[in-house]
């Protein structure tokens, strides 16, 4: 038997086979554009990820049994905003998640309805990637659109429905909605009245591990699959990737490093961080989850190696940078490409190098980079501490844990342990071991992630190189700080 696994990331979405034992037996990956209309604007058009599903199933299944395969699951880029007509059409461009537009409705959701009260409906306040604000900046400015909405969905989910012709979405991706009371697991009736919306333009709420139908015969044949393939709901793309690395439970821990950065806390009991900087999200499976999220992560990276050093080799890069510059490193680099979410939530934040001088090398600035995305990283970890939460462990995924300089960077300057699991495939994985739950395989969700989810090494932090982390994070944190006006004065 096989399951397939659909990672619908922003740059690309990745398919994965995987038989019935959990190996990854087929890969492949279909790239599209991303659209910037405006500077701090980001879109994508939908049709190009299901195009991405209609032309890359059929080459993923090549010289294997499609007869064979049982199950579809999705993991998928998380807050996009996808508005489909009276007829199930596109209305506009998805907004995606890093995009910074609707500041003005942000400050209004948290200023004059108040971050307490916003709260109090959805455990969560108002963030400019957050669907809500979309809808709101939709209704302001493109009001002839707005009145055309009949349905509002995300990213993944606008593929499960072509898939199946079910207009559906799971607790865990609707959490970043801002239109969900997170604690009760159902729409808020206070927040669809503040954005204009109606509970029927809304999808139905599923488990991520829950058949929300089967592939429709006429998807079946274009896509060389047999009827009767069973959908899941899937999960937002760092729930499915928690599962994927086993983060389920209680106290359970994964960073990931793609193009946007998260910290991802497991837990079974529902709680919210007293100041916002946290996302309070359900978990895929079936429990809760605090979140911090940078908007810049593996992107920084990218940006510097392919835009300012033109170059695509990354670890060429990295390897020119001697063990003993770490901890020592002069330049300070500010992740903030595209403003910032956990935990400052400023949509003015740009990022700055600080430090530099007439010596500083190549090397200095490609390393500042890789700390300042871990430093920002570690911003979330303290928010965890002064909740009371103790993270002895963690799991870390994602394209930049693939770098063991990065990942040795990373376990230093958090101060634990980081375990790596042999399938690195992350969401795409996640959502395979949810289609397993969803078709029967398994029970449970923890049933799953016992039999397949394996650690196959461990990275331990250095007491000396920690301490020499410390000092420079310490001072990493002066600096926002220093440039928040100046961030605000800029952009207007």
């Amino acid at each position: 038997m096989y399951y397939i696994g659909i990672d619908l990331g922003t740059s690309s979405t990745k398919l994965l086979l995987v038989d019935d034992k959990g190996n990854i037996v087929n890969t492949v990956t279909k790239d599209y554009p991303l659209d910037f209309p405006k500077p701090g604007w980001s879109e994508q058009k939908p049709q190009d990820w299901w195009e991405a599903c209609l032309n890359g199933v059929p080459e993923l299944l090549e010289g294997f049994d499609a007869d064979q395969v049982v199950a579809i699951g999705a993991g998928g880029q998380m807050h996009g905003l996808v508005v489909l007509d009276d007829n199930d059409n596109v209305i506009r461009p998805a907004i995606l998640w890093n995009d910074g537009r609707t500041e003005k409705e942000v400050e209004y959701l948290n200023e004059t309805i108040g971050k307490e009260v916003i709260s109090s409906y959805t455990a969560n306040i108002a963030f400019a990637g957050f669907t809500a604000p979309k809808i709101l900046w939709m209704r302001n400015n493109e009001p002839e659109n707005f009145e055309k909405i009949c349905k509002i969905m995300l990213p993944k989910d606008y593929v499960n429905y072509k898939l199946t012709g079910v207009h559906s979405c799971d607790y865990s991706d609707a959490s970043g909605m801002l239109l969900l009371d997170v604690e009760h697991k159902k729409w808020s009736k206070e927040m669809m009245d503040i954005c204009g919306v109606k509970e029927e333009q809304l999808p139905k709420l599923f488990e991520s591990y829950e058949k929300i139908g089967e592939v429709k015969d006429d998807v079946a044949q274009s896509l060389g699959l047999p009827s009767g393939v069973v959908v899941v709901a899937g999960a937002g793309d760092n729930a499915a990737a928690a599962i994927g690395t086993g983060t389920i439970g209680e106290g359970g821990c994964n960073i990931s490093i793609g193009t946007s950065g998260t910290v991802f806390i497991s837990s079974t009991q529902f709680g919210v961080d007293e100041n916002n900087a946290l996302h309070a999200f359900a978990h895929a499976d079936g429990g809760y989850h605090l979140m911090g999220c940078m908007l810049s992560a593996a992107s920084c990276n990218k940006w510097f190696c392919e835009g300012i050093l033109d170059t695509g080799d990354y670890a060429a890069v990295q390897e020119k940078i001697q063990a003993d510059l770490l901890g020592k490193n002069n330049v300070f680099f500010l992740p903030y490409l595209m403003g910032e979410r956990s935990p400052i939530n400023d949509v003015n934040a740009r990022g700055t190098f600080t430090g530099l001088s007439l010596d500083t090398s190549r090397e200095d600035m490609v390393l500042a980079v890789l700390e300042g995305v871990a430093f920002a990283i570690r911003d979330s970890f303290e928010v965890a501490k002064k909740l009371g939460i103790k993270i002895e462990t963690s799991k870390m995924c994602g394209g930049g844990a693939k770098s063991k300089l990065w990942a040795k960077i990373f376990a230093n300057v958090v101060g634990i342990p980081l375990e790596m699991v042999k399938t690195e495939q992350g969401p795409g994985y996640g959502a395979v071991i949810l289609a397993m739950v969803g078709s029967g395989k398994y029970e449970t969700v923890k049933d799953a992630v016992d039999d397949l989810v394996e650690v196959v090494s461990r990275i331990e932090p250095d007491a000396e190189l920690m301490a020499a982390y410390e000092e420079r994070y310490q001072k990493f944190c002066k600096i926002y700080p220093a440039m928040k006006q100046l961030f605000k004065d800029l952009r207007n």
